[in-house]
């Protein structure tokens, strides 16, 4: 495996290797569970303001879910492209709305822009 190689596919192709080398959960639910304890980790690590494991335990939950999707044949790097580009066109929607009504995106109220968002989310989901 390329030392070279994006951090999400190297990943993938590390999670693939150890499970054909029989190193696999026996259940996606069993993979899940592990997230969550990677999340409760996480939180763990942000209360205690321990940057160095805050790094580290988001990497663990990036790791976890890719073994999700390799377990449920999902490509993560396109998933992660296509959730992109649908925030993306999401944002620029909340973007545009904002700038019609004459406001700055900073000087809008959090709950004012996921109104706008959930306006973005139902347009898409009626495509």
């Amino acid at each position: 495996i390329p030392r070279t190689m994006p951090a999400l596919l190297k990943a993938h192709k590390v999670s693939n290797k150890a499970a054909k080398a029989g190193f696999d959960w026996n259940k996606v639910e069993d993979i899940i569970d592990k997230v969550h304890e990677e999340v409760d980790e996480l939180k763990e690590a942000i209360k205690n303001k321990d940057q160095k494991n805050v790094e580290e335990e988001i990497g663990d939950i990036l790791f976890s879910l890719v073994n999700v999707s390799r377990y449920v044949e999902v490509n993560p790097e396109e998933a992660l492209r296509k959730t992109i580009g649908k925030f993306i066109r999401r944002f620029h929607y909340v973007e545009k709305k904002i700038a019609s009504s004459d406001k700055e995106m900073c000087e809008t109220e959090l709950t004012e822009l996921n109104i706008l968002w959930d306006e973005a989310k139902k347009k898409e989901q009626l495509r």
